[in-house]
């Protein structure tokens, strides 16, 4: 019996899995490696402080997750022995593979900020990329009468980079709605010059901001939170006081990539950016928030990659070349409050465009615009995310970003020499 072995049991390691096991040879197992019985629908945390999604909405066991084909093994594990293609469980038991999937993803790793977890941290200080930080958050914010509410990002990469933008636009519904709105001044200070990484987005998104009156803090990189004093610190010397700090922390990859000497200096696996085979071992692979390509750490993402690394695995394994099929299309719904959201689509080399989505011309979705149908598409997806999306099941979107529906913007008019 050969195997491929998935280390992770989140979005990207499910969908695999349950992908592989309709499309290998009869003698193929396909084993998957987590360390817990919890998946998450990590989107739904950012509702969780707005008291708009349950724990029980967002949190299920993983098993009923998977096909009945697919071997989940729940536990400690220590490393990945590459060389003697092995994964070396907590228990010492060693477990061979024919070929291995890194689906490791990220975590947030809050105490590598001086002071953050210090005084304050659960108490004026919080993170929403966690259910026990989002649980405690929304406490925080139903008791909330006035003052400053800073959110912060530590550094990037995050994952989910559109998620501290949508915690804003919601800040700021939550209290227009509440009759607070006048009593409270929000800032975003992120280690980006403007509102996103994308200039076109960053544009617009920055606008929308601004107009609400949210003041952005650009290229602040934090350097120490003072929980006492309630102010956080960049290494340039500005100072940014808060009554309420929202942080996105560091993130690093998975510490078993670190200890198996799979990763990088922050625990990113090199891989290679259109094929997903990794830098390292042609049999590993690496798919979602665990790699250290240049696109969105995002479910969207790992979606668009499960449609190109089945493909590659399929041709690994029957010795063929691999397509360089990935071109980083991220596709992101934006919360932007009042019952609207928006939704940009953009990939390595395009930036997000205006248009209609999915269907050219139609929608029902707008591009780089607000709409309530956009608000609603990004609800509707939780049910799609549990029923299609980790079931392996195919969506009637292409991995590959498409231009139709979109337009380009109309150049700007050169002034008169």
């Amino acid at each position: 019996m050969k195997r491929i072995a998935i280390l992770g049991a989140g979005t990207a390691g499910t969908l695999m899995a349950n992908k592989l096991v309709k499309r290998l040879p009869e003698g193929w197992q396909v084993s998957v490696f987590d360390q817990d019985d919890v998946h998450v629908y990590q989107p739904g945390l950012l509702f969780v402080p707005f008291g708009s999604y349950r724990e029980d909405e967002i949190v299920k066991k993983r098993r009923p997750l998977f096909d009945r084909r697919v071997e989940l093994r729940v536990g400690p594990v220590e490393r990945v022995d590459a060389e003697a293609k092995v994964v070396v469980l907590g228990s010492g038991e060693r477990v061979a593979f024919d070929v291995l999937i890194l689906a490791t993803g990220s975590r947030i790793a809050p105490e590598q900020t001086p002071g953050l977890t210090g005084a304050g941290w659960g108490e004026t200080a919080f993170d929403f990329y966690t259910l026990e930080g989002a649980k405690a958050l929304r406490g925080a914010l139903e008791q909330f009468q006035g003052g400053r509410l800073v959110l912060n990002v530590a550094e990037m990469p995050i994952k989910c980079p559109v998620a501290p933008l949508e915690f804003l636009f919601l800040a700021e519904a939550f209290f227009t709605e509440r009759g607070l709105r006048e009593k409270v001044e929000i800032t975003y200070a992120t280690p980006l010059e403007g509102a996103f990484t994308k200039p076109v987005a960053s544009a617009t998104l920055g606008d929308m901001l601004s107009r609400r009156g949210v003041k952005v803090v650009g290229d602040f990189s934090l350097a120490e939170v003072d929980g006492v004093a309630r102010v956080i610190k960049s290494y340039d010397g500005r100072v940014v006081p808060y009554e309420l700090l929202v942080s996105i922390p560091l993130h690093a990859g998975a510490e078993i990539i670190t200890r198996s000497g799979l990763g990088d200096g922050g625990g990113w696996v090199p891989t290679d950016k259109h094929t997903l085979q990794t830098k390292a071992h042609p049999f590993v692979f690496a798919i979602g928030d665990c790699t250290d390509l240049p696109a969105s750490k995002a479910g969207a993402v790992a979606h668009f990659q499960g449609d190109v690394l089945i493909e590659n695995v399929m041709r690994f394994i029957d010795g063929r070349p691999l397509a360089p099929d990935f071109d980083g299309h991220a596709n992101c719904f934006i919360e932007t409050g009042h019952g609207k959201a928006m939704l940009i689509d953009f990939n390595y080399q395009t930036e997000p465009l205006p248009g209609r989505f999915p269907l050219p011309g139609v929608g029902p979705f707008t591009l780089l615009e607000e709409s309530a149908a956009n608000h609603w598409g990004k609800l509707a997806f939780k049910w799609t995310y549990w029923n299609v999306l980790l079931a392996g099941m195919e969506l009637p979107i292409d991995h590959h970003m498409s231009l139709a529906g979109k337009w380009q913007r109309p150049a700007e008019p050169r002034s008169a020499s």
